[in-house]
């Protein structure tokens, strides 16, 4: 299935999500930006629903910008968006709920996404932990906002024991609403792999029907800018920008 980033890339807007919550999801979308930005592409990184956040404080889109695009008046740098921001380290629409503060919903994120696209190459829209966490009191969630935008959706995966059931239902529910998986990307694999994280590039596509485009290695985010965004395009297969060999993946 290389389509599905090709034709991301074609259409300028990727959306990432996880198949859970604190597996690398930020730190991969920092690489694939670091690969878009090396490729002479301009890029925009839209976050729909920051929590757990104070404000003033750096969320994930500024750290995005601090890996891969500098700060936001340097040159070639990325240029970030924040839909909304919750106290509360929570799903989004808990979170809102919780604090008396409005909804983000998928077609908010829908239209901010397509302003960015009218300017940038690329447009990566980063969810909030797993598919289905929900933004707001109606149930929508990043699945419905890549409908509304025929986006595709990078789903980033963990290394070890648990990611297969994980990756699949992920996969599954996709299929389900019937929107397009660009394919699955290992958030973050140790440097001294135990017997399920050898296993596991091997069986992710065969339990998915996805392909593995990369794999980012464990504290790649503790990395300098420089050396990240030097380092980005080895973990990344070349539908996500990257130089690292598909095959060699899984």
């Amino acid at each position: 299935m290389r389509d599905g980033a090709d034709m991301a890339v074609a259409r300028g807007v990727l959306c990432v999500s996880g198949a859970g919550t604190e597996i690398g999801k930020t730190v991969t979308t920092a690489a694939v930006a670091a690969c878009a930005l090396r490729a002479g592409r301009s890029v925009a990184v839209l976050k729909p629903a920051q929590t757990g956040v104070a404000a003033g404080e750096p969320g994930d889109v500024a750290e995005v910008l601090r890996l891969a695009g500098g700060s936001a008046s340097a040159p070639g740098a990325v240029t970030g968006a924040e839909l909304a921001r919750y106290p509360d380290p929570l799903a989004p629409e808990t979170a809102a709920r919780r604090a008396g503060m409005p909804y983000v919903s998928a077609g908010d994120v829908a239209e901010a996404a397509g302003k960015l696209a009218a300017s940038h190459d690329l447009v990566l829209v980063e969810g909030a932990g797993g598919l289905l966490v929900r933004f707001d009191g109606a149930g929508s969630t990043l699945a419905d906002a890549a409908r509304l935008l025929a986006a595709p959706v990078l789903v980033v995966v963990e290394a070890g024991l648990g990611t297969l059931n994980t990756a699949a239902l992920t996969a599954e529910a996709l299929r389900a609403r019937r929107v397009e998986c660009a394919g699955l990307v290992i958030g973050s694999m140790p440097g001294a792999p135990g017997l399920a994280e050898r296993c596991n590039p091997t069986d992710l596509p065969r339990y998915t029907g996805l392909p593995l485009l990369g794999a980012v290695p464990e504290g790649a985010g503790a990395l300098p800018p420089s050396r990240f965004g030097a380092r980005a395009p080895g973990w990344l297969a070349p539908e996500l920008g990257g130089d690292a060999d598909a095959a060699a993946l899984g």
